[in-house]
């Protein structure tokens, strides 16, 4: 019996991660699940990783679980250390964790505490960790050239849709476009696929503050498709790619958005 592909995916525990993660064990994938869960009181919580957890295995999934910061540099190499001692491989990883600025302050007034918070753990933690993994991958294509390997980094429309009171997010996703371009670029000679998966407005715990807001704007039209997006939506997309469909498409980012991309008049 071959063995199962293996996928890391950050953010795991809830909304798009977490669809990410069960779209994948649905797939035939073994997990690992990187989260930074917090309760209301500010406590660390392993209760939604640990649900998220109970639903992969449900999927008979082998699925294990870290809480990890990946803006740092130990904690993003014990997630692949972890990798490496329970399954010994990796054929995917997906770059999901993310945050916006704690406090949305206009760009006059925004601090520079904020932004190297955002930037660190949306960019940085990302660029750092698919330099980490993708080496892995390089190695494993020795012994195993025909194994697929594929890198999904989530960015988001605010790569090139400007709000001017989280102006850190918006960079940090910006960046992550470049990134992508970068890794594809680089990796292509290995056959390690790199893509974007670039989310619209999606209901989410990041979102769930602004849904009347949206919901309005939704209903007058901002989208061509009249609805939130969900974070299955996200995941059906990262399975497509998972199952090799794009894999001569390489660098390229797939807009989940309801056609909010599209230039109208």
């Amino acid at each position: 019996m071959p063995e199962r592909p293996v996928a890391i995916i950050t953010g795991g525990s809830r909304g798009i991660g977490a669809a990410i993660a069960l779209e994948l064990a649905k797939l035939g994938y073994d997990l690992v699940i990187a989260h930074f869960d917090f309760n209301d009181q500010g406590q660390p919580d392993e209760s939604r990783a640990q649900e998220t957890q109970k639903q992969a295995q449900a999927l008979r999934a082998t699925c294990e679980v870290l809480r990890t910061d990946v803006s740092k540099a130990e904690d993003r190499k014990k997630l692949v250390e972890l990798a490496r001692r329970k399954f010994g491989r990796c054929h995917m990883l997906v770059n999901n964790a993310g945050v916006a600025p704690s406090k949305r302050l206009d760009l006059l007034e925004a601090t520079e505490e904020s932004f190297d918070r955002v930037m660190n753990i949306n960019l940085k933690g990302p660029y750092f960790l698919t330099q980490m993994v993708a080496n892995w991958m390089i190695e494993q294509k020795k012994t195993d050239p025909r194994g697929g390997y594929r890198i999904v980094n989530t960015g988001s429309m605010s790569a090139y849709t400007s709000s001017p009171s989280r102006g850190e997010y918006c960079v940090s996703k910006a960046g992550v476009g470049m990134m992508t371009m970068l890794y594809a670029d680089r990796l292509a000679e290995f056959g390690i696929g790199v893509f974007e998966i670039r989310p619209g407005i999606i209901k989410t715990d990041m979102t769930k503050v602004v849904t009347a807001k949206y919901d309005k704007l939704i209903a007058e039209g901002l989208t061509p498709i009249k609805r939130w997006g969900m974070p299955e939506d996200i995941a059906l997309a990262v399975g497509a790619i998972a199952e090799g469909r794009l894999d001569f498409s390489t660098g390229q980012v797939i807009n989940v958005d309801g056609g909010y991309h599209f230039h109208r008049l």
